[in-house]
């Protein structure tokens, strides 16, 4: 079964990150603003956990302190989304 914003949160992650374009990056707090401005700091967690799962499909890249994670399962701290490095 899946979550109701799920679809909303992965929606967010893709077009945020499609429209801020190569080399640029979105924040996970802005992703979850995007799905809902009232309770973003709940949905952060939800960001996480998808931007995780697409960052493993290579749809997207996640970024600490300006470089790619590589370990996605252990990754902690303050992150960026952003596309895959070319």
């Amino acid at each position: 079964m899946s979550e109701p914003g799920h679809s909303a949160v992965r929606e967010a992650i893709l077009s945020l990150t499609a429209e801020c374009g190569v080399g640029k990056t979105i924040s996970a707090e802005q992703a979850a603003r995007a799905v809902s401005e009232e309770n973003f700091q709940r949905v952060l967690k939800d960001v996480r956990a998808e931007a995780v799962r697409l960052a493993k499909a290579g749809t997207i890249a996640i970024y600490r302190k300006g470089k790619p994670v590589e370990n996605l399962d252990t990754f902690k701290g303050v992150y960026r989304l952003g596309l895959p490095p070319a």
